[in-house]
């Protein structure tokens, strides 16, 4: 075989191996998620790991089960195990390293198809056969436009990473909202007890003076109505600190005698002061991961745009080189002669000229700007939302705290002195203890509202989403606090 026909065949070959060699950051087993961790500790300072191993996986929960087990967690603690253990989030650092191994395949040259035929095998006079095709065959489109493909490939790379940081900060804010709901609901459930207490003790002096005729069967009902509704109350009360710590033990990943664990009986008090949260909205614009996600959407569409032009009309294109060998036999000796082939392989835009492809396109990128604009509204809003919260929810919390709780201890410790000097009645002091308990009960809510929305502000500035409205836990005891005479 000639040189030139080498030459010939060789040219495919060089033609697809001319590409870089693949960083080590898109094939090493945690590709990608090194970004993810720095993010997020950056933005919350706690850790997290991406577990591919079930000898990873044993270690993570061992270290969890040394993080909870038995103890009574704080929300910094209930944060870092979820972080750790939280299944769901395995799920999206999976996802980054099937995008990077996506920037992988794109990078990697499409292999050659190698084609080999035999023409007149088993002709005894002629030998094994009578002609040899061989043919190795590229594509030449794929060459051209690997350069843009890796761009739209790692554009959605990095995509996913941020869509992982934004799932961790998510899971982050979730979890310590789901730690203060928790704790909320059994700071409640307290508070309830104790009002049941004095509705138990208002009932079993209703029914004494009622022995005696002291106190009619009205008033006898209504301290009896009092008191079951309180325990009613209280069995609610129970169920739903039950079930908010349920849900904390499922955000947390925790199962059988993993999930044995406490939280505290109250909320942490109100600072004494409200640090104030300078340009709120200007930092979530710089830091919101959601933010930064559809910025690279908008990008990776505007590289898919240029890529579906480039290939608007020709989107396969072959290459391909081999030669043709023949036997002939010529005065009883065989001759082979050895011809080299050079074929171009493509499809002839007659009915698909790509216009539809091209207006696909246009709708994508029209759509993703459209998104990363209205996501740029809602980001502002949401800052703003998050820091009105934050102040009006401290200064409610406050005026409880200050105002309303010292009131209500006042005339609780006043009736007492009353009743001591036989100027007030038993029915009267216990009306006084439950308004009492009424507004500490507020206060708690209060003070729960203003833990929420600090932690909304987080959330508004980094990511991760914010929790709806609290449920209204206004004081329900207050109900019965004419049942006095």
């Amino acid at each position: 075989m000639s040189a030139k026909t080498w030459r010939l065949l060789a040219l495919p070959l060089v033609l697809a191996a001319c590409t870089a060699a693949v960083p080590e950051k898109f094939t090493s087993p945690q590709a990608g998620f090194e970004e993810v961790a720095s993010q997020t500790s950056a933005a919350i300072g706690k850790r997290t790991a991406f577990a591919q191993t079930q000898a990873q996986n044993q270690a993570l929960a061992k270290e969890v089960r040394l993080l909870v087990h038995g103890k009574t967690i704080s929300a910094e603690t209930a944060v870092q195990a979820a972080l750790l253990n939280n299944k769901g989030l395995q799920v999206s650092y999976a996802a980054v390293g099937l995008s990077a191994a996506g920037v992988w395949q794109q990078m990697t040259p499409e292999n050659p198809v190698v084609s080999i035929g035999l023409m007149g095998i088993g002709a005894p006079e002629l030998g094994l056969y009578r002609a040899l095709e061989s043919t190795i065959a590229v594509n030449l489109l794929d060459v051209q436009t690997r350069k843009q493909r890796i761009a739209v490939a790692e554009a959605q790379f990095q995509q996913a990473q941020l869509n992982a940081v934004n799932d961790t900060l998510a899971l982050a804010g979730q979890t310590r909202r789901a730690w203060i709901n928790a704790v909320a609901a059994f700071e409640r459930l307290s508070y309830l007890r104790q009002a049941s207490g004095t509705a138990a003790a208002g009932a079993e002096l209703a029914s004494q003076l009622g022995k005696t005729g002291a106190l009619n069967k009205a008033g006898q009902a209504r301290e009896f109505a009092f008191n079951a509704e309180l325990a009613g109350q209280v069995a609610r009360a129970r169920l739903e600190a039950q079930l908010a710590k349920e849900e904390l033990t499922r955000l947390m990943g925790l199962w059988g005698s993993d999930a044995n664990y406490y939280v505290p009986d109250a909320l942490p008090p109100l600072p004494k002061s409200q640090p104030r949260v300078a340009s709120i909205e200007a930092a979530a614009l710089t830091n919101r991961v959601d933010l930064k996600v559809a910025r690279l959407g908008l990008e990776a569409q505007a590289r898919a745009f240029g890529l579906t032009d480039r290939t608007r009309l020709v989107t396969d294109l072959e290459l391909i080189a081999g030669f043709e060998a023949e036997r002939e036999r010529e005065d009883g000796a065989t001759e082979t002669e050895t011809l080299p082939q050079l074929e171009l392989e493509f499809a002839i835009p007659v009915f698909d000229t790509g216009k539809a492809r091209m207006r696909k396109a246009e709708l994508a990128y029209l759509q993703a700007a459209n998104a990363l604009a209205e996501r740029a509204v809602n980001v502002r809003s949401e800052a703003r939302s998050a820091e009105l919260a934050y102040h009006s929810s401290y200064e409610i919390a406050r005026h409880y705290r200050d105002v309303l709780v010292p009131l209500r201890k006042t005339i609780e410790v006043e009736g007492l002195l009353s009743y001591n000097g036989m100027i007030t009645s038993t029915f009267e002091l216990l009306t006084d203890v439950r308004e009492k308990l009424a507004g500490s009960l507020e206060a708690a809510n209060a003070k729960r509202d203003f833990w929420l929305a600090q932690a909304n502000v987080s959330a508004a500035i980094y990511g991760g989403g914010t929790s709806s409205s609290p449920q209204d836990g206004s004081a329900e005891i207050a109900a019965g606090g004419d049942a006095g005479h």
